[in-house]
């Protein structure tokens, strides 16, 4: 079905027009649907069929976008892989997900796990001849892909998504982040990730160039938003802050940059605040989403407003959202409770999972895992992860709060907070501190900063800095479980 409005839809509205541009190579929509059309038929030459899985272990390149459509034209499914995974957690996608076939990259991890086909394609491109390929398929329940969670909190678990899922995803983000035909769409965050997949086939259908890079880096997105004239992208905010402290932003121009969308992770309003100096013609709009979900609401670039710069906005048609008690009953204006969705973009499983899905899905619709409250307005407010709340003393502290408050201070780029047991309190406040290059602060004074905008049981107890960055999913998410799990070894949480 997705082929049908994405890609085949611009070969036949904008055949002259380019489609996709890297490394100084560029083709048409008219070039790049005959390629798709040549890879599909090299697949179904060997042996891929409808519901088959391919998994994907590849950078952000032209060859990862064609592969994805040639499952999409023959109703493969496609397992996009994390990069940045180690071949032990790769090994357990793998063997989860049964892929027919793999294709991998050299310089990316080898997973151990025996694969029927495999192909690492920078060293024996895909020989693609000019054999008929199927017809493409039309069917919205279709699987497009299995995307596994992060794993911030736990084994990534493999989503369901469909044909129909991900053009839900389309329309959705085309309501928050319109661009019109002669666009061009930066692929900066890793396409495996939810929060850039469903642009690939929003691009084409709108009439859209895309442009690639294979890794993301300041000098590598600032080299291609000036040579390719990139007008739209979507970032992790830790990507953003890597932005607003490149010593060499302002060499480039970056003029034709319209939006920048970010999601994965909530943004600070202090890096708000740098953001809009540094690229000040630039429109914002965050995104808050789940893999299992992708994009729930927006919060568009003139509700960027100083009140509202926690909220991750409304939602848009087509998405119920609501908070909800502990009963599930859905919670006044101002309550906390959690976050349940339902839609055409929810998906509908996980995959060989039914215990997990059965967790996830209440009433018919689905748990987002996320503590938050809705102002009069229809605004929402993420205050954490269910998961990741701390509960010291009978009191909710909620990580967030007090990370937007230490990222106020100027001398610090990164910091998570967390949950680390304590006999008497159940649980102590954690903060994890790293400093921008030449600053220098001690805890004293960090807490000395905390008390003038948050309570006394939400300061931090505890504080490290750490010389090196925080560990990160490929989202750009800070992987909180790592940095807290040797405090919790043999612990159990000691809160109600």
């Amino acid at each position: 079905m997705i082929h049908t409005h994405s890609l085949d839809r611009a070969a036949r509205y904008y055949p002259e027009r380019v489609a996709l541009a890297s490394n100084g190579k560029s083709s048409t929509f008219r070039e790049l649907h005959d390629r798709v059309g040549r890879i599909a038929a090299a697949l179904s030459r060997r042996g891929f069929r409808v519901g088959d899985r391919l998994a994907l272990l590849l950078p952000n390149e032209p060859e990862y976008i064609e592969l994805v459509y040639a499952c999409a034209w023959l109703g493969v499914i496609v397992v996009p892989l994390n990069t940045r995974l180690s071949i032990v957690e790769i090994d357990r996608i793998l063997a989860d997900s049964g892929p027919h076939g793999l294709i991998s990259h050299s310089s990316l991890p080898a997973p151990t796990m025996k694969i029927p086909w495999q192909r690492v394609l920078d060293q024996e491109p895909l020989d693609v001849p000019g054999d008929s390929c199927p017809e493409a398929i039309y069917d919205p329940g279709a699987i497009l892909a299995l995307i596994y969670t992060s794993g911030t909190t736990g084994h990534p678990k493999g989503a369901v998504l469909t044909h129909a899922n991900i053009m839900a995803n389309i329309h959705h983000a085309a309501y928050w982040m319109p661009y019109g035909e002669g666009g061009v769409y930066l692929h900066a965050a890793p396409i495996f990730h939810i929060l850039d997949l469903p642009f690939m086939f929003a691009a084409p259908a709108l009439g859209a160039r895309q442009v690639t890079i294979p890794k993301f880096s300041a000098k590598s997105f600032c080299e291609a938003v000036q040579c390719e004239r990139v007008t739209h992208t979507v970032l992790a905010p830790t990507m953003i802050n890597s932005l607003t402290q490149f010593p060499d932003l302002k060499k480039y121009d970056l003029s034709g940059l319209q939006q920048v969308a970010y999601g994965g992770s909530p943004m600070a309003p202090e890096l708000v605040h740098r953001t809009r100096e540094v690229l000040p013609g630039v429109k914002l709009i965050q995104g808050y989403g789940l893999t299992e979900t992708g994009f729930l609401t927006g919060l568009r670039d003139q509700e960027h407003t100083e009140k509202r710069l926690m909220s991750c906005g409304r939602t848009c048609p087509g998405i119920d959202l609501r908070v909800v008690d502990e009963a599930g009953k859905e919670a006044g204006v101002g309550q906390h409770g959690e976050l349940v969705a339902r839609g055409a973009n929810v998906m509908s499983r996980y995959w060989n999972n039914p215990q997990e899905t059965a967790l996830a899905v209440r009433d018919g619709m689905f748990r987002t895992g996320d503590v938050a409250y809705r102002d009069a307005e229809g605004f929402f407010y993420i205050l954490d992860r269910l998961k990741d709340m701390i509960v010291t003393g009978g009191e909710n502290v909620y990580c967030g709060e007090v990370e937007a408050v230490i990222y106020e201070h100027p001398a610090v780029c990164e910091v998570a907070v967390f949950g680390i047991p304590d006999p008497r309190w159940g649980e102590l406040v954690m903060a994890c501190v790293v400093l921008k290059p030449g600053k220098t602060l001690n805890a004293d004074d960090l807490i000395v900063h905390c008390r003038r905008s948050l309570a006394n049981y939400k300061i931090p107890r505890r504080i490290e800095f750490s010389e090196i960055e925080l560990p990160k999913s490929g989202s750009g998410k800070i992987l909180k479980r790592m940095l807290r799990e040797h405090f919790w070894t043999h612990q159990e949480r000691a809160v109600a």
